[in-house]
């Protein structure tokens, strides 16, 4: 099968078929595969030739496959396969011809292949002979199938196969197997087809004639030799194949020609055919193939014949003018390596042309005249003119030619060969230098040409010393003179070695002297140009040559040049050849000087060169140093020093020149006169001069601090120390600037220089005045960028700079014992900054960033670590008095909710500041100083440093975490901490600064211990700290026992001692807890009315028993009835002890404490105690609890104490407790009960409490506007609404609150309760949480009451008004119009759709919430109206648009996915709980999670508007944009549908309504309801299905069975039904309830009304009652209102007459 497909036509089947047959050869079995061997040959040799390349790879690939498996077995049908394998290996794709190698090379071993080959060779070159001979396009492919393109580039392939695989044979086959093979190739040459390949048109299959007839004149030369006249042309005639892959094959062939064939030359026409092809190649620079032709130019014309090459002068100049003129060509100048290649065979060829030895003197002058004049010197003058060609090899080719002809004049030989080269020498360098004047003798001489011009000159007087630009060729020419038989021929490319070094030494001497002429010419020249013209291209051009031929001779000429002055100027040249000898400083003064003084020069460096060049001819040190000084004193630019010293860093030899004046005083006060300058100029607040000259200034300064030789300064040692002193100096100025703008760049520059400055001197850091910059730098790092006005870029630099001052610091205090004055400095200013209390978040976290990096640095200084980190610790730590002051710094309001909440009692008013935090910036210096100190613990502690006593370290480490924790807490008990403290945690965060952190480091128990200790000493905040770290650590009670040995330890107690049992009671185990309880029983009994509110007596006892019973875990119920004995027996005793009905004002603190913890004890005695109580006792809690509420109540204007609030709110808290007990009461429990104590209980006591607190709420509220005023807290409010949503409808129906009416009010409802609604509905808007909800849950009684006062009022409505509406409760309306507008303001900006967050307990969190239960009154108030009512409702609701604005903000503040994530209500099962299926709490303690309490009653309000106004919200639905449409949609149908179905559904199944002569059943799988109507013998089934997205889709109506009902009626029906369920805001049971109405009124004989169809009203349930005067048809006022409206004309529907 797979062989049949190998002969498809498809690529891909061929291809597929192919890979299988290799895979099924390595898989099989030998001897099956063997079995394919007699196929293989015939199907090989065609595929191996298929079109496609993928085809041929995997052909070969198999083969590989097939050999491996069948080995020797293929040796029989080697013969047939071997030619096209050959050819295979020859393939033009590179993976095909190596795949087929691999399988030729895993067949047989390298040593076997020439004989295998020779085995075939008959049969290979039948199949070669035949593809170059016989084979035709069409003959290798179907022409009817295969396109023409496609067979020929077959052909084509096949052609240059063949050819490379005749090649491949030929260097393949043994020697001995030549012979037999010419007389077989014979026949292939004589055909004239084979010689037209050298024409051919495709270039592949040239370059492959060529490559074989290459290997013709390798392998047979004597058969090529026969064959000379057609290989001789088929070869040289196409020496100008220009094609890039002919080219290297041609000129291959080309050159084994010429080799080969001896009289070569005689079978083509040299003159007419060859030579001009060549010139024209080389006059277009080799066509772009330069690299590959010109190297074999010289071989080439070494075997030109002298007969050809005649006239020897004109050959010569046609041959080297046409080379010049290929150079000039595009591409030769654009490709370097081209150009190169050009050059070097230019300059081969000369030297091959100047040593032919030509019999007539005369024609070989004329010769070598020609060669310099005509050729090199123009050769040499294009490339100085071309810069692309300036960095070539030329240079060097004519200064390595110049030394052969040099040694050749030297010789001194017989036949004159000397004196022929000493002439041609004397030639080149007149010619040279006249050539040289020429581009020099110009004004407008080019730049660039004469900077070649001394590149050149420099090369030619030292060729070693200048860099080559191109050494990748090691492959050199040399001429052997004629008489050295010696050749070393390859390729006709002569080969040598390179001269010596010392040659070359000796033939510089004999070219010094025309070098040194050429240069002093044209140094005359250019000073001459640069006196009289001020040329500055002559300036540098003089710099260059000066740079090598700086001597005596050179100066001497430039003096005699520069003499024509005047008289005045004579005298002063007089006076300096006076003072030096030597010309070359007398240049210095007469020239360069004057031109050092030019400040409109932007390049001066030449000139510094010029300078080193004159120091370089001086005789000494001493004068060098003169004349520099001289330099300095003089007001010359700084960038020339700059550059002076720049270029001695650079060279040693530079330095040697100028040391001395470094290390002078001259350049040294200079320079600290610089540094003065410098820093005031930056610190001027004009602007700074211009900005280039100052940074030169400063890279000078920099350069000659940080630049050190041989580890000594540039300069003296005092002088580096003065410039650091005006630098620190300079910056602690900065500092103070406010005005950032001008100190910018000094600042900058200052820090490049310190910072390199300091990395780069060794003990730079033990000088005063480098330490006192380090710390200035410091603290500009440390501070925030507001206070310094740096930017970032520049605070990056500062922090670099002194991170190296500190990293150099710790080097050097490792190896000297001296102090550092820059740490303790530092240390203590840092201390300074975080006690101030004048830090922000973002200062503070800079200031922590700064001091790690410190302390990490100074971590690394190995052996010196532990002392030098404890040494600045001490430092920065505070002293006890100073950490007193800090903890008094941080304000008292943490007190309110651990008092309140009951886990700190207090008899005494708290001590600390009154700050109030809400508008503070910045942070209390306590919680500075604690996060600085732990981040530097932690920084220890991970880096394992210790230093001096373990034990004190341990102490002073956790003191530091102590007082961390403290802070903490701190913050974690206040109510609301502001913004400032939440970004001080997030930072403490993020900084890792965190007790976990520490305890991962390092034990706790003893930080325990600490915070333990301080919570006995001092209570209050350590003692919750305490208990916050024993939460955390999970410590078990032994450990805690541990803390405090035995509860007798305790006693006596003191406030300290008592806030630690406090907190420690949750963790206590039951033993110690009933330990803890009998001393306090015990306590109690022997309490004298004196210790009743002291501490150490009833109060602390008290405290701590309600503090052990609050969590319940212990079992003393026995003991609780007796308490209250003793409580009652105080009572007794001392009333007044007892807070009950009096005045606050001169209350003691000790005795409201006492009272407030008798108050809690109460109902933690009503929960626990299971022993009944007495009459006296139930008499003693229930007076008492009036008594204290009436205290409350008179007192309310002393709530801003402290502890008289709490009282407040713990009498309010015993209410609730009470109230609690009596709903949950059930007959089994009363029975234990007293016998009128329940009746007592609601006609007395219960109403006693609303009489109290519900005026109280009323008074509190009206006071107080708003509950975040700082003299009010919401904790009052939360206690009194708990209380308050207690009382029953009845008390509230008859409060006991003062009238209060609004005017132009329209209301049904009895005064009562408008007084009522009037009063509490204002309070949903209060900004308090627990003061909405207690109201909500109030008027929420109330809201089913109100609906009956309109129904009365319905009567007098009739149908007279069209369109009627009636508005809900007038007090809630008013609320919800001022909701809606401030809501508007708020949410207006979030697109709908979008979640927008509410921070919980902000004023918008208030607002939203008082918006949302304002609608759930409003829906409730709307559930409770007759269908009749509704109407009239909802049609007030569509004019007021407060649905659809209600609809908008509920899909802003419902998220996107409403997860329910709190405990759920159900027995868990596998839906998800969301907000729509979980019922949700509204408590007014607020114990759920807050922020998600907005979403979810935003939720809850849309669930209940879908379920009762259904209508509404469908109309608004469709009346939405389409984006809006879509939200809606997707959000009800995937989260509130399915909710809604199947409620709606299962109302109908528990539905307890019964209709006379109708049934109605529900399938709740199918969301369908069917009900069955019958009447006599009429029969109707009516199917109502609930859409997916139900309520906002249309419920459809199908029909099912229907007996004796006409069509027409029918359809009238279900369009009835259809159309009440649609617009009727109600349930699917009160909209069949309606159109059985209407059927049943049908059939009563009412007849429909003739607009609408329907008996009953689809909208307002009325019946047809307006009746036209002339047919008597009746019609529903609404129908008719509709129908004038829409048509304009008042007509009857049916009559047309008028309607009146």
């Amino acid at each position: 099968m797979v062989l049949r497909k190998l002969s498809k036509r498809d690529i891909t089947t061929k291809l597929k078929a192919m890979q299988e047959f290799g895979t099924m050869c390595k898989e099989r079995e030998a001897e099956v595969v063997k079995g394919v061997l007699p196929y293989w040959p015939r199907i090989y040799c065609k595929i191996s030739l298929d079109h496609d390349r993928r085809v041929r790879e995997a052909t070969q690939q198999s083969f590989e496959q097939l050999i491996l498996k069948v080995k020797k077995h293929l040796a029989p049908y080697l013969k047939s396969i071997m030619g096209y394998w050959l050819i295979a290996q020859c393939d033009t794709y590179s993976p095909a011809a190596s795949a087929a190698k691999v399988a030729f090379e895993k067949a047989f071993p390298s040593s076997k292949q020439p004989e295998a080959l020779a085995f075939c060779k008959d049969e290979i070159l039948n199949v070669l002979q035949d593809h170059l001979l016989k084979e035709t396009p069409d003959t290798l492919s179907d022409p009817q199938t295969v396109p023409e393109e496609e067979r020929e580039a077959k052909f084509f392939r096949i052609l240059t196969c063949s050819l490379l695989a005749l090649k491949k044979l030929l260097s393949m086959l043994p020697k001995k197997e030549m012979q037999s093979l010419e007389e077989k190739l014979m026949s292939l040459l004589s055909q004239n087809k084979f010689w037209k390949y050298s024409k051919h048109s495709v270039p592949q299959v040239r370059s492959a004639f060529f490559e074989l007839a290459s290997a013709f004149c390798q392998y047979l030369p004597e058969l090529v030799k026969t064959e000379a006249p057609r290989v001789c042309p088929a070869v040289l005639l196409s020496i100008d194949d220009s094609d890039a892959v002919v080219c290297p094959a041609l000129w291959e062939a080309v050159l084994y020609a010429l080799a080969t064939i001896e009289d070569c030359w005689s079978h083509v026409n040299a003159k007419k055919g060859v030579l001009p092809k060549l010139w024209t190649v080389l006059r277009e620079g080799g066509r772009g193939l330069a690299t590959i032709i010109y190297p074999n130019l010289l071989p080439f014309i070494s075997k030109v014949p002298p007969g050809i090459a005649e006239p020897k002068l004109e050959y010569f100049r046609t041959f080297f003018s046409s080379i010049i003129q290929g150079l000039s060509s595009e591409r030769a100048i654009a490709s370097p390596s081209e150009s190169s290649a050009i050059i070097t065979a230019f300059m081969e060829c000369l030297r091959f042309a100047i040593l032919q030895k030509i019999d007539k003197e005369d024609d070989q002058r004329q010769i070598h005249q020609m060669l310099i004049y005509d050729q090199l010197i123009p050769l040499t003058n294009a490339v100085l003119r071309e810069p692309k060609l300036q960095n070539g090899p030329l240079f060097y080719q004519i200064a390595e030619t110049l030394s052969s002809w040099e040694a050749k004049a030297e010789l001194s030989n017989d036949d004159g060969t000397d004196e022929v080269f000493q002439k041609l020498l004397s030639n080149f360098w007149d010619r040279l230098l006249k050539m040289c004047v020429l581009h020099v003798d110009t004004l407008d001489a080019d730049e660039k040409s004469l900077f070649a011009i001394s590149g050149m000159l420099e090369i030619l007087q030292n060729p070693k010393s200048a860099t080559k630009p191109n050494n990748r060729k090691s492959l050199k020419i040399r001429f052997t003179d004629e008489d050295e038989s010696e050749r070393n021929t390859e390729n006709g490319k002569l080969t040598e070695v390179r001269n010596s070094d010392s040659e070359i030494q000796a033939d510089l001497q004999c070219r010094k002297e025309p070098l040194e002429d050429l240069v002093c010419n044209l140094a005359e020249l250019s000073i001459v140009y640069v006196n009289e013209q001020k040329s500055e291209q002559h300036l540098k051009f003089l710099s260059a040559l000066l740079n090598s031929f700086s001597s005596d001779r050179v100066f001497q000429v430039l003096l005699e040049q520069g003499n024509d002055t005047s008289s005045a100027q004579a005298e002063s040249q007089n006076e300096i050849k006076a003072h030096h000898e030597s010309p070359s400083v007398q240049f210095l003064y007469m020239n360069l000087i004057t031109w050092l003084k030019e400040d409109w020069r932007k390049d001066i460096h030449f000139l510094v060169d010029i300078l080193y060049s004159v120091l370089n001819c001086c005789n000494s040190n001493d004068e060098r140093k003169i004349v520099l000084d001289d330099l300095t004193k003089m007001d010359l630019q700084w960038i020339i020093f700059l550059q002076i010293i720049q270029k001695a860093c650079s060279s040693t030899t530079k330095l040697s020149l100028v040391s001395d004046w470094l290390k002078g005083d001259t350049l040294g006060e200079r320079l600290v006169m610089l540094a003065d300058d410098l820093c005031h100029l930056g610190l001027k607040p004009i602007a700074a001069s211009s900005e280039s000259s100052s940074s030169e200034r400063w890279t000078l300064l920099s350069l000659v601090l940080s630049q050190h030789i041989k580890n000594e300064s540039l300069i003296g040692e005092t002088f580096v120390e003065r410039i650091i002193d005006k630098l620190q100096a300079a910056l602690s100025k900065a500092k103070d600037l406010s005005e950032a703008g001008n100190t910018e760049p000094s600042v900058s520059f200052i820090c490049d220089v310190a910072s390199s400055f300091f990395s780069s001197v060794k003990g730079c850091l033990l000088m005063p005045s480098s330490e006192d910059l380090l710390l200035t730098i410091f603290q500009l790092c440390a501070q925030r960028q507001d206070v310094t006005h740096l930017t970032d870029l520049l605070v990056c630099k500062l922090k670099h700079t002194w991170m190296s001052g500190v990293d150099s610091l710790v080097r050097q205090l490792r190896t000297t014992q001296k102090q550092s004055t820059f740490l303790h400095k530092s240390a203590l200013w840092v201390k300074n900054q975080i006690q101030s209390s004048s830090l922000d978040v973002k200062s503070l976290q800079v200031l922590i960033s700064a001091v790690s990096d410190l302390l990490s640095k100074l971590t690394e200084a190995d052996g010196q670590s532990g002392y030098l980190v404890g040494a600045y610790f001490e430092h920065v730590t505070p002293n006890k008095i100073e950490w007193g002051k800090l903890h008094e710094s941080l304000s008292a309001e943490w007190m309110h909710k651990p008092l309140l909440e009951g886990r700190l009692s207090m008899n005494c008013e708290p001590l600390g500041s009154r700050v109030r935090l809400c508008g503070t910036t910045k942070l209390p210096g306590h919680l500075c100083t604690s996060a600085l100190l732990s981040k530097m613990v932690l920084l220890v502690l991970e880096n394992g440093i210790v230093h001096g006593n373990d034990d004190a370290e341990r102490k002073k480490i956790d003191n530091i975490i102590a007082e961390l924790l403290y802070s903490l807490q701190w913050i974690e008990e206040l109510e609301n901490p502001p913004c400032l403290l939440l970004e001080y945690l997030h930072m403490l965060e993020e900084m890792h600064i965190t007790y976990e952190k520490f305890s991962t480091l390092s034990n706790t128990s003893s930080l325990q211990q600490t915070i333990f200790d301080r919570s006995q000493e001092h209570g209050r905040l350590w003692s919750l700290t305490m208990a916050k770290v024993i939460h955390v650590e999970n410590t078990v009670s032994c450990e805690t026992k541990q803390l405090f040995k035995t509860t007798e330890g305790f006693l006596p107690l003191t406030e300290g001692r008592l806030h630690t049992l406090q907190c420690l009671s949750p963790f206590l185990i039951e033993e110690e807890k009933k330990e803890l309880v009998f001393h306090c029983v015990a306590k109690l009994m022997t309490c004298t009315q004196t210790e009743l509110s002291s501490t150490d007596g009833a109060f602390g006892c008290l405290s701590i028993l309600n503090s052990c019973l609050n969590d319940r875990s212990i079992d003393c119920d026995h003991l609780l009835p007796g308490i209250l004995k003793i409580i009652i027996s105080w009572k007794n005793d001392n009333e007044d002890s007892f807070l009950f009905s009096c005045n606050l004002k001169e209350t003691s603190a000790q005795l409201l404490g006492f009272n407030i913890e008798v108050i809690r004890y109460l109902p933690l005695l009503l929960e626990y105690s299971t022993a009944p109580l007495a009459d006296n006792e139930w008499d003693f809690i229930m007076c008492s609890m009036l008594a204290w509420l009436e205290t409350t109540s008179e007192n309310h204007s002393l709530y801003h104490v402290p502890l008289v609030q709490i009282f407040a709110c713990v009498s309010c808290d015993l209410a609730s407790a009470l109230s609690t007990y009596f709903e949950a009461a059930t007959p089994e429990t009363t029975e234990n009960l007293p016998v009128n104590l329940i009746s007592e209980w609601k006609e007395f006591f219960s109403e006693g409490i609303h009489n109290l607190l519900l005026p109280l709420l009323v008074k509190v509220t009206g006071e107080n506007k708003n509950a975040s005023d700082g003299s009010f807290q919401s904790s009052v409010l939360t206690s009194l609404g708990k209380a308050l949503t207690y009382i029953s409808k009845d008390q509230l129906l008859n409060h006991k609150l003062p009238a209060k009416f609004v005017a132009g009010q329209k209301t049904n409802l009895p005064d009562k309760l408008q007084t009522l609604l009037n009063t509490l509905s204002p309070l949903l808007l209060f900004r308090a949480r627990p003061v909405q909800i207690s109201v909500y849950h109030m008027l929420y009684k109330l809201m089913p009451e109100l609906p009956k006062f309109d129904d009365e009022d319905l009567k007098s409505y009739g149908d007279e008004e069209e369109e009627s509406a009636l508005s809900p409760p007038a007090a809630l309306m008013s609320v919800l119009a001022t909701q809606e507008l401030l809501l508007e303001n708020i949410l207006e900006c979030i697109p709908v759709g979008e979640f927008a967050v509410i921070q919980p307990l902000s004023d918008e969190f208030c607002l939203v919430l008082g918006y949302l239960l304002t609608w759930k009154l409003t829906l409730a108030f709307f559930k409770a109206a007759s269908s009749q009512l509704r109407v009239l409702y909802s049609q007030y609701l569509r004019r007021t648009k407060s649905l659809n604005k209600l609809l908008y903000h509920l899909f802003r503040l419902m998220p996107e996915n409403p997860v329910f994530s709190g405990p759920t209500s159900e027995v868990p099962n596998k839906d998800t709980k969301t907000f729509f299926t979980e019922e949700l709490h509204l408590d007014v303690k607020g114990t759920g999670v807050l922020s998600s309490q907005i979403p979810h009653l935003a939720c809850s309000v849309y669930h209940i508007t879908l379920k009762d106004l259904p209508a509404m919200v469908r109309l608004w639905w469709n009346s939405c944009e389409k984006r809006v449409f879509n939200v809606v949609d997707k959000f009800t149908s995937k989260y509130v549908s399915s909710v809604l179905s199947s409620q709606e559904i299962s109302s109908v199944q528990t539905s307890t309504q019964l209709f006379n002569g109708m049934t109605v059943k529900a399938r709740s799988a199918a969301r369908e309801v069917i009900a069955t109507y019958s009447v006599d013998d009429i029969f109707i089934e009516l199917i109502i299905q609930l859409p997916s997205n139900y309520p906002l889709g249309s419920i459809t109506v199908e029909s099912g069975k229907r007996v004796g009902v006409a069509v027409q009626q029918w359809r009238n029906w279900m369009l009835q039904l259809s159309t009440y369920l649609t617009h009727q805001n109600g349930s699917i049971m009160e909209g069949l309830s309606l159109w059985k109405n209407n059927v049943d009124k049908r059939f009563e004989g009412v007849e429909d009304c003739m607009i609408c169809f329907s008996v009953i009203h689809g909208s307002n349930y009325s019946l047809p009652k307006k009746a036209c005067r002339t047919c008597k048809k009746k019609f529903h006022s609404a129908c008719l209102y509709k129908w004038f409206t829409s048509s304009n004309k008042s007509t009857c529907p049916l009559c047309r007459e008028t309607f009146f």
